[in-house]
């Protein structure tokens, strides 16, 4: 079927399908709309597919859902792709924001208590698994290895930015050509039917950067550059730009950031967001809307708390989503020239492998926060050590951990088990001890 003779209301009852079934990651997520899309509807081929997928993978942000805006403006142009891509976050928003809601307001209650004390390690399980799988993919050869071993050792030890690592990594990778392969290309399927302009793009340019900061200035001049809400609308703009390799890379930068600049929530409270993002519709990234309703929730500045809480979601989301819309519809056309092109393929191969080790001292740092009770921080030679309190380890949630670990890679139980078996076990421990100490 030709891409133009898609009906848009067909369309948009197909992209609410791949919205409600948009679980498990990106990976999950992009293969639920090859299944649908290529496989069952056939309405976009394998190579434009691939081209597609190739494409938003050298952007930053989420690249599952700027493959769903990509391919909803292919086959409906911009309405397509509007629909598209606010379909496949608007299930996740809602769920999370109920879950906020319900998190902030019944946080102290011995069952939400327990269900995420089960979580939590399953959730470190996650994301290790998350290394091992990416690191099979990138770590091709011992330059690629050194890039994740350092990316791991600037970020942790040094705490080097993420935006710099990104930066370095991408320079770093084209400057070592001949030693890293450059990934290979899907074969053409066809010119993208829009064709590039000076006007288009200064018009998609005007129009999506008034919808991306107006709201923000707004919000500036009612509050003042103190407020969290602007506090938080700059912050995750500014996540928008360098959020390449994924949702578990820019976690680490997102998390520290706000618990130890911001101290918007606690590390656990991170882990809890995370949680809540692996086990509802939508993208990973989505975690931000957690931490954006916690922050403002906490610190409503002269606001009701929960009107607070609802703003502060909003304008995470929007910040966090508006600039996708941007990078597909101003850069569609014109990335199809630049695909091809050897010193960028290798830069991106670069920045993937260097993700890996970002997403390792994510793991390392949850890893800390999820079973020691009390995590130090010692200055040495210019280094940060996290130094565990070894009398602060928590038994029941290494056992939890154990049990994560055995799941997802002894018995291959998948992500969504996994979370769900060990949310259980932690529910049943956690009410068993209380009603124990109780009576």
């Amino acid at each position: 079927m030709r891409a133009d003779a898609v009906p848009f209301s067909e369309a948009l009852r197909v992209w609410l399908r791949v919205a409600i079934q948009s679980f498990g990651g990106p990976a999950g997520q992009i293969a639920v709309m090859h299944r649908i899309l290529v496989d069952e509807k056939r309405w976009v081929d394998e190579p434009r597919f691939l081209h597609a997928l190739n494409y938003c993978m050298l952007l930053p942000g989420p690249e599952a859902q700027q493959l769903a805006i990509y391919l909803g403006w292919l086959l409906n142009r911009t309405p397509g792709g509007l629909a598209a891509g606010t379909l496949f976050v608007l299930p996740g928003f809602l769920s999370i924001l109920a879950l906020s809601v319900l998190y902030a307001g019944y946080q102290e209650t011995a069952f939400v208590t327990g269900l995420f004390f089960g979580l939590k390690p399953a959730v470190m399980a996650v994301v290790v698994e998350a290394v091992v799988r990416i690191g099979k993919r990138a770590l091709q050869n011992r330059l690629m290895v050194g890039f994740a071993a350092a990316a791991f050792i600037g970020i942790f030890f040094f705490e080097v930015p993420f935006p710099v690592i990104v930066v370095a990594a991408g320079l770093l990778g084209w400057l070592g050509g001949r030693f890293i392969p450059a990934p290979e290309h899907a074969a053409e399927a066809g010119a993208v039917q829009v064709k590039p302009s000076w006007g288009r793009s200064l018009r998609i340019l005007a129009v999506c950067l008034t919808l991306w900061l107006v709201p923000l200035l707004v919000l500036f001049f009612i509050f003042g550059r103190d407020h969290v809400l602007v506090q938080e609308g700059i912050f995750f703009s500014q996540m928008s730009m360098v959020t390449f390799g994924g949702a578990y890379a820019v976690l680490a930068y997102v998390g520290q950031t706000a618990v130890e600049t911001y101290g918007w929530l606690t590390a656990g409270e991170m882990l809890d967001g995370l949680g809540l993002a692996e086990t509802t519709p939508g993208p990973l990234i989505q975690v931000v809307q957690f931490v954006g309703f916690l922050g403002a929730y906490r610190n409503p500045g002269g606001l009701d708390p929960w009107v607070a809480g609802l703003l502060g979601s909003l304008v995470t989301t929007w910040v966090t989503y508006v600039p996708c819309f941007l990078w597909i519809f101003l850069g569609a056309p014109y990335i199809e020239a630049l695909r091809g092109r050897k010193g960028l393929s290798r830069a991106l191969a670069g920045i993937t492998a260097a993700v890996v080790g970002v997403i390792l001292n994510l793991a390392v740092w949850f890893s800390l926060h999820v079973l020691f009770g009390e995590v130090g921080e010692v200055r040495w030679m210019g280094m940060r050590l996290l130094v565990p309190a070894w009398g602060t380890v928590d038994w029941a949630a290494v056992a939890l951990a154990a049990f994560s670990f055995l799941a997802l890679f002894r018995f291959k139980l998948g992500m969504m088990t996994t979370l769900a078996l060990s949310a259980g076990a932690g529910l049943v421990w956690y009410l068993a001890l209380t009603r124990g100490f109780s009576s």
